[in-house]
C-alpha cells in the first residue's frame, strides 16, 4: 500500500531538480513530519520525542479512486470542498511508487505531508499512516515511540488540544507540511536518499486561540527501501531552512485562516 492512489509513473518529470506537485482527487516530528513552531516547552519536547516537526496537510489518507470524491454532498452543492479538487493531467498509476528516481522523491514529498498532517493525532489514523510510511523492519518501534510522544499530556497541552488530540470548541487545529521541492542525493536498485524541503503550519485558528497559526520552514532527508514493491521510509534527518526572507503582509484573521482550512484541500501528489 502507498499513500495515496495519485502517484505518478515516471515519464516527462524527470530530472531531480524538478518537481511537479498536483491537487488530490479526494477529500510530521522526529518521525519524519515537519517540526512545529510553537512554545519553547513544546519544542523541547519535540526534540526529545520528534513528534511535532512536522506539519502537512491534513490529508484523507486512504487511498482513492479518480472519482469517488467528485461529487458534492447533497444539499450543499454551493459550498466550497477540501476534498473536491480533483487532479488533472495524466492519470497516476493506482498502486504504489515506481520503482526509480522520480518515484523515490515522489514517495518522500507524500510521506511527508502524512507525517506531518493533523491525522498523527488520531491513534487510528497514525497507526494506519505509520504502517504505511515506514519499512516493516522499523514501523512497530516507530508506532510505539509515536503513541507515547502524542499521548503525553504536557505535549498536548502546549498545543492547546486535550487528551485526546481534540481543538477546543470553537476552534480549529492546523497541521500542514507544503513541500516546496526534493532532490535525490543517493539512490541504486534498492536504497535512495531524498531531501523534501517544505514549508509547514501549525497551531489553532478561532477567535480564543492562544496558539494562533504560524509558519516555518524546514528539510527533511529520508532514508528509503525499496521493500514489498513500493519505497518505504527506514530513517531521516531534519533541519532548520532555508527559510526565506518574510514580505510585510498583515496576519490574516482567525475567521479567514480557519475558512482557509476548512475550505482549501491539501496536496497529496508530488512529481
Amino acid at each position: 500500500m502507498s499513500l495515496g492512489d495519485d502517484q505518478h509513473s515516471s515519464g516527462g518529470y524527470g530530472g531531480t531538480g524538478q518537481t511537479r506537485t498536483r491537487l488530490p482527487d479526494g477529500g510530521d516530528d522526529g518521525y519524519g513530519g515537519p517540526r512545529r513552531g510553537g512554545r519553547s516547552s513544546s519544542r523541547g519536547l519535540v526534540t526529545v520525542v520528534g513528534v511535532v516537526v512536522l506539519l502537512l496537510a491534513a490529508i484523507a489518507f486512504a487511498n482513492r479512486g479518480g472519482d469517488d470524491s467528485a461529487s458534492p454532498d447533497d444539499g450543499a452543492a454551493d459550498k466550497p470542498k477540501a476534498s473536491s479538487t480533483a487532479p488533472s493531467g495524466t492519470q497516476p498509476v493506482k498502486a504504489g511508487f515506481a520503482h526509480d528516481q522520480q518515484g523515490a522523491q515522489s514517495a518522500a514529498a507524500n510521506y511527508a505531508v502524512a507525517l506531518g498532517s493533523a491525522d498523527m493525532f488520531d491513534k487510528a489514523r497514525r497507526h494506519e499512516i505509520v504502517d504505511t510510511v515506514y519499512a516493516p523492519t522499523v514501523a512497530a518501534t516507530r508506532q510505539t515511540e509515536l503513541d507515547g510522544a502524542y499521548s503525553r499530556q504536557e505535549f498536548l497541552a502546549n498545543i492547546g488540544l486535550d487528551k485526546n488530540g481534540k481543538a477546543p470548541a470553537g476552534q480549529t487545529f492546523v497541521s500542514r507540511v507544503i513541500p516546496v521541492g526534493t532532490k535525490l542525493t543517493e539512490s541504486s536498485a534498492e536504497k535512495a536518499t531524498v531531501e523534501v524541503w517544505y514549508t509547514s503550519l501549525f497551531g489553532l485558528s478561532g477567535g480564543n486561540s492562544t496558539n494562533p497559526v504560524t509558519e516555518s520552514w524546514y528539510t527533511t532527508t529520508y532514508q528509503l527501501t525499496w521493500t514489498n514493491n513500493d519505497w518505504k521510509v527506514t530513517d531521516f534527518q531534519q533541519k532548520d531552512g532555508p527559510v526565506p526572507v518574510g514580505r510585510d503582509q498583515r496576519a490574516s484573521t482567525a475567521d479567514d485562516m480557519t475558512k482557509a482550512v476548512e475550505e482549501y484541500g491539501g496536496f497529496t501528489y508530488a512529481r
